[in-house]
């Protein structure tokens, strides 16, 4: 079980997407300690005013059908990764450092390293990675292969959970508009969400729901979430505790910015908590950070590049 897709599924999915893109490693570190992200003073959007309940609601939904929009359209982008493993604290220490190249494989995505630290990786293995890349374009093209269905499948239904998961978050919350503020340009509602105790889970996810306080930072003219923080409140049990737990502390953060007209993506994203996996303790802090979006065509167009790429001829759209 990826541990990682139950606290950030069942905590930023309140607020974004699901964190369940990311790497998965576990590390053994410090205790958590969250480096806060860049926030401009509360004062800066002073003059916003509380909104009614019912525009409150009305605005709810709004920000849900621009994240399943966004989450829908991720996937046909390629994006830089940057991922750090870190020690716990305020002056973190930097244990891994790993540059990936994301791509879309149609049924989802697939990760290139490309840089361990500054340094990049062999171009045999990297070419290597390329023919995985297309391997899994040419596989696209072939829908009626068996190979291709289940990756479909499978796919569709982790989109589904996804969505799923992004409409439970408006009945298990109770809203509070905390401010208005500026962040990162945006002119932002803050608004605080609390379980709601009236709220029955159907899911493991859903049920983790109810152990995370989670603040949103919403852009005023677009409903779109600019940043959110998400801090587990209670232990989150996996497999009744047998198969391990989440610790209450945990913090999950993210950003996103508008890349394309419309459409908001992450450009960071950081983890920070600690549990047990059977009866083995565990502690994991990342910080990832997405760049370099390109939105990129169809597998019959994207295809004859990737094959030009391998062959040293012609670089693919974002090759690093």
């Amino acid at each position: 079980m990826n541990f990682r897709s139950i606290p950030a599924a069942a905590s930023l999915a309140l607020v974004s997407w699901i964190f369940i893109l990311g790497p998965s490693g576990l590390s053994r570190h410090q205790a958590p300690g969250p480096e806060p992200l860049s926030a401009a003073a509360p004062q800066d959007g002073a003059h916003l005013q509380p909104p009614s309940n019912e525009e409150m609601k009305a605005r709810a939904l709004k920000v849900i059908v621009n994240q399943h929009s966004d989450d829908e359209i991720l996937d046909q982008f390629e994006r830089t990764e940057r991922v750090y493993d870190r020690t716990a604290g305020q002056n973190p220490r930097i244990l891994e450092d790993k540059t990936y190249r994301v791509v879309p494989i149609v049924a989802g995505s697939y990760r290139m390293l490309v840089k361990e630290g500054d340094k990049p990786i062999d171009g045999g293995e990297y070419n290597r990675e390329l023919q995985q890349w297309a391997t899994a374009l040419e596989l696209a093209l072939k829908p009626d292969d068996p190979r291709m269905k289940s990756s479909m499948e499978k796919y569709k239904k982790r989109l589904h959970d996804r969505a799923e998961l992004v409409d439970a978050t408006n009945t298990a919350y109770v809203q509070k508009w905390l401010r208005g503020e500026m962040l990162n340009g945006h002119l932002c509602d803050v608004v605080e969400l609390d379980p709601d105790p009236q709220f029955h889970p159907h899911s493991i996810l859903q049920d983790a729901l109810t152990h995370a306080v989670v603040t949103v930072w919403v852009d005023h003219a677009s409903n779109q979430i600019v940043r959110g923080e998400a801090h587990i409140t209670r232990d989150i049990s996996i497999g009744g505790g047998v198969l391990g737990k989440l610790y209450r502390g945990g913090v999950f953060t993210l950003e996103q910015t508008e890349i394309s007209p419309g459409i908001w993506l992450p450009t960071r994203r950081q983890y920070d908590f600690m549990g047990r996996k059977f009866f083995f303790p565990f502690e994991e802090h990342q910080l990832i950070e997405d760049s370099e979006y390109h939105r990129l065509g169809p597998p019959d167009k994207v295809l004859p590049d990737v094959r030009s790429e391998i062959a040293g001829r012609k670089p693919t759209a974002g090759n690093p």
